[in-house]
């Protein structure tokens, strides 16, 4: 398919809401396949359009390259056809990487979000650049804008122009940094790449009038009818709306939720436990809600008119 219809179905299925596969576990450690499902099946029966593996929110950093693996191959062949499908690596070396990307591509993924390792500023520009160039052979790709955390801005846009320049394939980018980083990329790369935020409604709040079509939204995986009050505010240019959303819902769940031990994502996992989804357990030595805590969090959402 030519780049141009490629990046025009991309940004279509990566505008709006967006949610990211928060991989569930059963109690003993195990990951919960039918979990993933169900978790798969509500995300689109409410709207989604994008199955979208993220190394933090599907708990790369507790797996195995090889459940990695399993975990990117169920998602893809389990949406292939009537989702957008983003495969997912994490700090793979470019041999590994590359061995990665053509299981994904085997196994039918639209996209591969890579993220390439970068201890202590190892790589520099052109090794990204080249990183990425090689991947792009193989398929096509998304930016993770979390690989320049900690790196001064013009090697980051440095490397991002470079990109725009050298790799026809990289189609999209997801922001994790916010800010005037992220009003900037917008500026910069929106014409040749669809673009949307990482971490709620405000973030994407303060990039929609930059270029950003999209965004990642906890509520997705349990309350996506929020998701999509906003979205329809913001896509009417209705910004009290919008803002009454993210005042009313978005701020104080989120707050609640980062009072718990184990913080937010302990909170939003013992959410798909509240709504029928899959169960609250994480692995270890991650932090799972007690029963009283579930209680405690069931009723808060209750409160808010979210159950």
């Amino acid at each position: 398919m030519p780049r141009a219809q490629d990046l025009k179905r991309i940004r279509a299925a990566l505008s709006g809401p967006i949610a990211s596969v928060r991989t569930p576990f059963n109690r003993n450690g195990s990951i919960d396949y039918a979990g993933v499902g169900r978790m798969l099946e509500f995300t689109f029966r409410a709207g989604g359009k994008v199955c979208l593996l993220t190394a933090g929110d599907s708990h790369f950093t507790c797996m195995s390259d090889e459940e990695i693996a399993r975990l990117n191959r169920y998602c893809i062949e389990r949406t292939r056809g009537w989702a957008l499908t983003v495969a997912c690596d994490w700090e793979f070396a470019t041999p590994q990487a590359l061995a990665f990307a053509r299981r994904c591509a085997s196994w039918g993924a639209d996209l591969l979000m890579a993220r390439p390792p970068d201890w202590a500023a190892s790589a520099s520009v052109e090794g990204l650049v080249a990183h990425y160039a090689a991947l792009g052979k193989i398929m096509p790709l998304m930016l993770v804008t979390n690989i320049f955390h900690g790196r001064p801005e013009r090697f980051s846009f440095a490397t991002i122009e470079a990109l725009l320049r050298r790799v026809p394939r990289m189609l999209a980018v997801k922001d994790d940094l916010g800010g005037d980083f992220a009003r900037k990329l917008c500026l910069a790369s929106h014409a040749r790449w669809a673009v949307f935020s990482g971490g709620g409604l405000r973030n994407h709040l303060n990039l929609h009038p930059y270029g950003c079509d999209g965004f990642m939204d906890r509520h997705m995986n349990f309350a996506p009818q929020v998701s999509f009050q906003y979205w329809d505010a913001a896509r009417r240019g209705d910004l009290p709306a919008a803002r009454k959303v993210i005042r009313e819902i978005e701020l104080p769940l989120e707050e609640f939720m980062g009072g718990f031990p184990g913080g937010r994502d302990a909170a939003i996992h013992g959410l798909l436990e509240i709504y029928g989804i899959a169960g609250r357990w994480r692995r270890k030595p991650y932090h799972s809600l007690s029963g009283p805590e579930l209680a405690k969090l069931k009723s808060f959402v209750k409160g808010m008119g979210l159950l």
